[in-house]
């Protein structure tokens, strides 16, 4: 289906207000073509560019996107390297940018492990955007769901909240992304049908879309095509 095609289907009304991606698949793609794996994360950068601008152009309130788990701290040294200074290199190429666009840059996860550098950049960008308001910019880095979950129960004991005041209101405030709608769309790219401990909590009742290509492979079609499928599903929040 063309673009063109894509958006006549689509009802501008009803797209999702908050929008995950997994973004899978970049070494995967520089191993295809026979490329050193920091190929793929550049090609990476250029297709979360490319994701973020339409989904401000279509008016998304929030993006949240899968950047570097918990784990990932496991791969070569090389390779950590190389993600942390394309880290630092985005945000601020982009710093700029993002303030004239109106997007407020934030970050989930654990933040003060990062390399003072990143969190420099970082916290940057955070206080330049602050005040944005056309849309939420969520860059998950050293990211786990489950972390994220004992973390917050962590705040919460520390504020010294009595359990009777507990409800899920209180507890999903408390997360990374306390005070944004959670995700109405999670994207995953690579072929993989899991969520990789991603937004655990905040994921209850997402709809799921997985595409076989591989991340550095979106494009702003198979975005449009995701929120078509958004549209066609009938959204029950676990009714029957």
């Amino acid at each position: 289906m063309t673009e063109r095609e894509l958006l006549s289907q689509l009802d501008l009304t009803r797209l999702p207000k908050h929008v995950a991606v997994i973004m899978d698949g970049n070494r995967r793609w520089a191993q295809e073509r026979h490329l050193p794996v920091v190929f793929g994360h550049r090609a990476g950068v250029k297709a979360f560019r490319l994701v973020m601008e339409t989904c401000r152009e279509f008016g998304i309130p929030c993006l949240t996107a899968y950047a570097f788990s918990v784990e990932n701290w496991r791969r070569s040294e090389t390779e950590v390297r190389v993600l942390m200074q394309l880290f630092e290199q985005y945000t601020r190429a982009e710093r700029d940018k993002m303030v004239r666009t109106g997007i407020c840059f934030r970050t989930v996860g654990r933040f003060e492990e990062l390399p003072e550098s990143v969190r420099s950049e970082f916290s940057k960008t955070i206080e330049a955007t602050r005040h944005n308001k056309a849309m939420t910019l969520n860059l998950a880095v050293n990211y786990g769901g489950r972390d994220e979950i004992v973390r917050a129960a962590q705040k919460l004991l520390r504020q010294g909240y009595d359990p009777d005041q507990l409800n899920e209101s209180t507890f999903g405030e408390a997360l990374d992304t306390g005070g944004q709608p959670d995700p109405d769309l999670m994207i995953r790219t690579s072929g993989e049908v899991r969520i990789s401990n991603f937004l655990l909590w905040q994921t209850a009742y997402s709809e799921l879309v997985f595409t076989p290509l591989l991340w550095p492979q979106i494009s702003r079609q198979v975005l449009l095509e995701a929120f078509l499928e958004f549209q066609k599903r009938n959204r029950r929040y676990g009714g029957g």
